[in-house]
């Protein structure tokens, strides 16, 4: 284990709350010690939620651990049980609890509940969120659907959004009525909005729509081989990819319906005279498996960037993302560390990221855009409006947050050009940074001399902002490096072209 101020996956028993907190009239019994309630907060706080998780902790103390923490378990399945009156409950352990192996799922098994008891053996110290998002959906799956007489209409189910996801709820919207414009019902929505009930009528369907392999992949496996159910494979995030999900679709469903998109403005819109000017832009992508790989093929195919970087937090898709790499003529970056991903980035230098809430923290110390396309994700990432990532719509939404960022830094660069303009200058401040326009903005201080470090003159610092924001770092280690080779202790402004002459060789 490695200590870490951020971590882009938490442990499985997150994962299982993400697949609780959607559902509807389950319960999830989590053994865990006093503090690891702070998982509450994830949904919350973060997601927006108007009520509370529907998790109940045993909450057990140090002093706890010389008696009876078994027996505080079966107490906290009973009065969860009489208080809430699910319809299943699912019960398991989290990390820390892990520890003292009380086995949650036997224990709760010989209290004789009357509602189904889903033990869920999550691997803490092997595995992630994700992976306890996609096996708790298993497990309950497999434990409440059966065989079933199909529906009259064709019909499928919608499979792997939860709730704490990446835009799953306006992703649904949008690709249920896509769905229905094709003339397809969708049986079931799950886990994301179903009850226990609903999820044992899943085999009704005719197939399923994996919309989220990292949280759907074991139980869209388990209906087709247990009800026959075939499962789509595109993600139809992207114009391109809703047109090949849309084709795929139709060849299991064998719809017909003429499927109208005049409402997707983006393939035009990346065309258009306001964009070129983002042709060829560099672009580092990270994030989960399955968005980065929509990703890439958006920022190639669709909006004219060029991939320099890429990479997946999630080793189960490792295999995927080193295998689209290797067709994109770059390295894969398969890494849950975050400050390996900023190393890779900072060497790269790319014009934009698109990445997680991690990468944009790490683009805002960098200087460099950054787009979020994937979880883990904060607040703002929860808009009120609607705002999918899937289907025509969706491919609307991800050019306006993908260039807005670009049109942004280039505004800043503007104002850097122009900044000694009496209309321009630094008492303003950036122009879309709400409350600071009427606040001086402090002048940048030269470095501090040191025994690895030279120092930057003033008049070198103002000249290196005037260059563009996507190549300033670059340009200010490569002077760097060029003043240290000459044994140069102060950068001047003659230093810093020197080094832009001798690097344009």
């Amino acid at each position: 284990m490695k200590l870490t101020v951020w971590t882009y996956e938490g442990p499985p028993h997150v994962g299982a709350m993400r697949v609780a907190t959607g559902m509807k009239g389950l319960h999830y019994v989590l053994h865990a010690p006093q503090g690891d309630t702070y998982a509450d907060l994830l949904f919350t706080m973060i997601e927006r939620r108007d009520h509370r998780p529907p998790v109940t902790y045993t909450t057990f103390q140090a002093r706890d651990l010389g008696a009876d923490t078994a027996g505080l378990f079966k107490s906290a399945c009973q009065d969860a049980y009489d208080r809430f009156q699910p319809e299943a409950i699912i019960v398991g352990a989290s990390c820390t609890a892990e520890l003292i192996q009380d086995d949650p799922g036997g224990l709760a098994e010989t209290m004789g509940l009357d509602i189904p008891v889903i033990a869920l053996e999550l691997p803490s110290y092997q595995r992630k969120e994700n992976f306890g998002a996609d096996e708790t959906f298993f497990q309950i799956l497999k434990a409440l659907a059966k065989p079933m007489e199909k529906t009259e209409r064709v019909s499928c189910n919608i499979i792997g959004p939860t709730a704490l996801g990446f835009r799953h709820r306006d992703d649904v919207a949008e690709i249920t009525n896509l769905l229905f414009e094709m003339g397809i019902e969708v049986n079931v929505t799950a886990p994301m909005g179903s009850t226990p009930s609903d999820i044992a009528r899943m085999g009704q369907a005719h197939f399923n729509v994996l919309l989220y392999p990292e949280t759907g992949e074991m139980a869209a496996r388990h209906c087709e081989k247990t009800f026959d159910q075939p499962y789509t494979k595109v993600v139809p995030i992207g114009a391109g990819a809703t047109h090949d999900f849309i084709e795929e679709v139709r060849a299991l469903s064998g719809s017909t319906a003429v499927v109208e998109d005049q409402g997707l403005r983006q393939t035009w819109w990346s065309r258009s005279v306001d964009s070129t000017y983002l042709t060829g832009k560099r672009v580092f992508i990270f994030g989960d498996g399955t968005h980065v790989k929509a990703a890439a093929r958006i920022a190639r195919d669709e909006m004219g960037f060029e991939v320099v970087g890429l990479g997946c937090y999630n080793r189960e898709y490792a295999r995927d993302v080193r295998s689209l790499a290797k067709e994109y003529g770059v390295e894969a970056l398969i890494t849950d560390d975050y400050l390996l991903v900023e190393q890779t980035i900072e060497a790269l230098q790319p014009e934009m990221i698109l990445g997680t809430q991690m990468e944009r923290h790490i683009g805002k110390r960098l200087g460099i855009p950054c787009a979020v396309i994937s979880a883990p994700v904060h607040v703002q990432d929860f808009p009120a409006r609607y705002s999918p990532q899937m289907g025509f719509e969706g491919a609307n939404v991800i050019f306006d947050t993908w260039i807005h960022p670009l049109v942004m830094g280039l505004e800043e660069h503007l104002l850097h050009m122009f900044r000694e303009d009496f209309e321009f200058n630094d008492a303003a401040g950036p122009s879309h940074h709400v409350g600071g326009s009427h606040k001086p903005q402090p002048v940048a201080q030269p470095e501090a001399a040191t025994a690895d470090n030279v120092v930057w003159l003033s008049d070198a610092e103002r000249e290196l902002k005037k260059i563009p924001f996507f190549v300033r770092g670059k340009a200010r280690r490569n002077t760097e490096f060029y003043a240290a080779e000459k044994g140069v202790a102060e950068i001047s402004v003659d230093t810093l072209y020197e080094a832009k002459a001798h690097f344009a060789r």
